[in-house]
């Protein structure tokens, strides 16, 4: 079971934002719609994923849904538009500004990334690092090529919420 899926069927508003900047404050909502003190996204999709919600719980899920629909409606924004936005600005600023300080970083991180893979493919983990703080190494650097690679070409999903939203330029 999809415990998304189940969140975006009873509250889509919610399941949105789990997906984007404002999740902790999905995790907060939903956590508290569901009875948990420390709620994390784990909890949560156990809770749902266990068949054991009660309709209290799923009541209390969709007035946290209203209670997100009334927070877009107040701030004038939706949640699944601000990655989107927020990356557009930065592209804007990018192109207003003409700075080489996206380029020069996204240079840099694209090298240390493939540089540290390429080193450890041929050399392997050096003994003195632990491999715990090698794949953290590793797997931030491989997030940061994601992210550098979305900044400059956009992603897959992105371009899926804006032709939803009819914000794409087909």
């Amino acid at each position: 079971m999809d415990w998304m899926k189940t969140v975006g069927a009873i509250a889509p508003t919610v399941a949105t934002a789990l997906g984007g900047p404002l999740a902790g404050a999905a995790v907060a909502a939903l956590g508290k719609a569901l009875g948990m003190d420390n709620p994390t996204q784990d909890k949560i999709a156990s809770a749902i994923t266990s068949g054991t919600l009660t309709p209290e719980q799923v009541s209390a899920i969709k007035l946290a849904e209203l209670d997100f629909q009334k927070h877009e409606s107040e701030m004038g924004f939706k949640y699944s538009e601000l990655t989107f936005k927020d990356r557009d600005s930065a592209r804007t600023m990018f192109t207003q500004t003409r700075s080489k300080t996206p380029e020069m970083l996204s240079w840099l991180i694209i090298g240390l990334g493939f540089g540290a893979e390429i080193y450890v493919l041929f050399n392997g983990i050096p003994h003195t690092v632990s491999d715990i703080v090698a794949g953290r190494i590793l797997g931030t650097l491989d997030a940061s090529i994601v992210t550098v690679v979305s900044f400059w070409l956009g992603s897959s999903h992105g371009s899926k919420v804006k032709d939803e939203q009819g914000l794409g330029g087909k």
